[in-house]
């Protein structure tokens, strides 16, 4: 199968910042970076009227990518792929968690260590040997409504050979791969000055919407509204964190370290160690969190130093009695783990948001496969309803797999995809 670019755009389809501020990270060295608040590029006009404050993915395309063909996906606060192993659910995730990545800045080699998989499996190569996928997505925020589209091609070597972004009907920024020999391809953004577009090559193997904010001087209408469109995008893309919540490593005492909380959350300890005295009020919104979903009575949860420089955690039952995290069923300990997240803000998980936006401009995405196993029909309804109260303050959005859906159908707020086997 040959790459051809992305298809034409057309109209899209119908705070959790507590315990550490996110402005405390430092900012990502990537090429991937949105211009400080204040600067030319970021207060280039105001935002549109009834649309959202904080850059939002409405929508997720796999165009051709591994068991999916033509797919659009709705995304709302909170979102719940359903269906049977085989269905596609984890692909959909994975596909986000990439975009993601390419929003940060992250190389093509780095997001797709295996580009072959990505390929649908009966796509035939081009009489150049050629194969690859196309993947795409929706930003809705001040600008409006954002579309980006890319292909990807994965053999005979990765590299993108085509992306578009658009807003409005406009194209804003096109590129293709006009000669195989170099590492470039040939960008043209939007100027609408005394030449309606800027030409310049961009690398291959990076989102070159990643890169305008590094490119665009932001002097025409026209260089302004790219860079809207391209700074929207990249905010809705970066902040996401991949979380499934590893029970085997979460009850071991683990050293003190940065206080950020990583994707199998095996060191759990270490940020209840820092979280829980740097804001009292979420911590016990958690604490009552975990009483609505453990078997037995949780009064307090907190992390306990040992005299080997490590810290364990421990649930206070409320009767004398501290129990040993390691002690919980397999079940407690997943629920424990993504009510931590729900609850907690970028600031004290590990991934790299876009340091130069204040976090009130932000919105924390959760990315959670396989969200229901070993939960209890209680607790993933409970962890639900905290998804969707968190989703309402606007901070925090959680996109999630699970192999039935049936119980997430009736609670309010949810956006429910039911995927065919």
């Amino acid at each position: 199968m040959s790459v051809p670019p992305p298809a034409s755009p057309a109209s899209p389809s119908p705070d959790v910042a507590c315990a550490a501020d996110a402005t405390d990270v430092p900012p990502a060295e990537r090429p991937a970076r949105v211009p400080a608040q204040g600067s030319q590029a970021a207060t280039h006009s105001d935002p549109v009227p009834g649309r959202p404050v904080r850059p939002c993915l409405t929508e997720l395309r796999l165009s051709a990518f591994a068991g999916h063909r033509q797919a659009a996906f709705p995304l709302g606060a909170v979102t719940v792929f359903a269906g049977r192993s085989g269905s596609g659910k984890t692909t959909a995730l994975r596909a986000h968690e990439a975009l993601a990545r390419l929003g940060a800045g992250a190389p093509l080699v780095e997001v797709f260590p295996d580009p072959v998989a990505c390929v649908p499996e009966r796509a035939r190569p081009d009489a150049q040997r050629r194969r690859g996928f196309r993947i795409g997505c929706t930003a809705d925020g001040p600008a409006g409504p954002v579309r980006l589209d890319i292909a990807v091609q994965a053999e005979p070597e990765l590299r993108v050979v085509g992306e578009r972004l658009s807003a409005g009907g406009v194209v804003l920024l096109e590129t293709a791969l006009r000669d195989p020999g170099r590492r470039t391809v040939q960008a043209a953004w939007h100027t609408a000055g005394s030449a309606p577009v800027t030409r310049a090559p961009l690398p291959d193997d990076r989102l070159g919407t990643a890169l305008l904010p590094l490119r665009v001087a932001g002097k025409t209408d026209g260089q302004r509204r790219v860079l809207a469109a391209a700074e929207q995008m990249v905010v809705a893309l970066r902040s996401v964190f991949a979380c499934d919540p590893q029970p085997d490593w979460m009850g071991t005492p683990v050293p003190t370290g940065s206080g950020r909380l990583l994707g199998g959350c095996d060191n759990l300890a270490d940020v209840l160690w820092r979280t829980r005295e740097e804001c009292v009020r979420r911590h016990a919104q958690l604490v009552g969190a975990l009483a609505a979903g453990c078997a037995r009575p949780v009064t307090d949860l907190l992390a306990e130093p040992l005299g080997d420089g490590t810290v364990r955690a421990l649930l206070d039952r409320g009767d004398g009695t501290r129990t040993e995290l390691a002690r919980l069923g397999y079940g407690e300990l997943r629920y424990v783990a993504y009510a931590l997240v729900l609850l907690t803000g970028p600031g004290v998980l590990d991934l790299d948001t876009a340091g130069e936006v204040p976090s009130a401009m932000q919105s924390l995405t959760l990315l959670a496969d396989n969200l229901d196993r070993g939960l209890d029909v209680r607790q993933r309804a409970e962890l639900l309803r905290l998804a969707v109260r968190m989703a309402e303050r606007g901070h925090i959005r959680c996109t999630a797999a699970v192999s039935d859906a049936s119980w997430a159908v009736r609670t309010s707020g949810v956006t429910v995809v039911h995927l065919g086997p």
